[in-house]
C-alpha cells in the first residue's frame, strides 16, 4: 500500500447509552476506543483514535495488526472507519525541501555528531516540536 492510501478498520458501535451517544471499540486494536454524541461524531473520533493508537504502537516498536475482513458485532453495529495510511506508517519517504543554506549548514554540523545523520536529526526535531518524542 502506498503512502496516502487509506485503510479501513472495522469497529463496533454501541448506541445503548442513556444520553443517546455512541461508544466505539476497535476489535483489531485492543484498548482502542472512542465515543461521540452522534454516530457521525463517534466514527470521526474513532478514526482519530485509531491513528493515535497505531502511532503509539509504532513509537513503542510494537507490530500493528492489519485490519480484519470480518469482526464479531458483540451486540453492536459494525461500521468501517477509513484511516489515512500515511498517518500510521513508519516507512521512510524521500522528500525534497528548500532551506536557507545557512540553516542547512547548521543542520549538517549537528547531524555529523548524531546517529541517523540529517534525516534522523530532522525527524527527531520535528517529533520534539510536535511533542511526540521517541523513546
Amino acid at each position: 500500500m502506498a503512502v496516502g492510501e487509506v485503510m479501513q478498520y472495522l469497529v463496533v458501535v454501541h448506541r445503548d447509552r442513556p444520553d443517546g451517544s455512541c461508544g466505539v471499540t476497535v476489535p483489531d486494536l485492543p484498548g482502542c476506543f472512542s465515543a461521540g454524541d452522534t454516530l457521525a461524531d463517534a466514527l470521526q473520533n474513532a478514526a482519530e483514535a485509531i491513528a493515535l493508537h497505531v502511532e503509539g504502537m509504532l513509537t513503542d516498536g510494537e507490530p500493528v495488526p492489519p485490519p480484519s475482513d470480518t469482526i464479531d458485532p458483540d451486540g453492536g453495529i459494525v461500521a468501517a472507519v477509513t484511516v489515512d495510511d500515511g498517518l500510521m506508517s513508519e516507512r521512510a519517504v524521500r522528500v525534497n525541501v528548500t532551506l536557507p543554506s545557512r540553516l542547512l549548514a547548521l543542520i549538517d554540523r549537528v547531524a555529523k555528531r548524531t546517529k541517523g545523520g540529517r534525516s534522523g536529526l530532522l525527524t527527531t526535531a520535528v517529533l520534539a516540536y510536535l511533542g511526540r518524542g521517541r523513546t
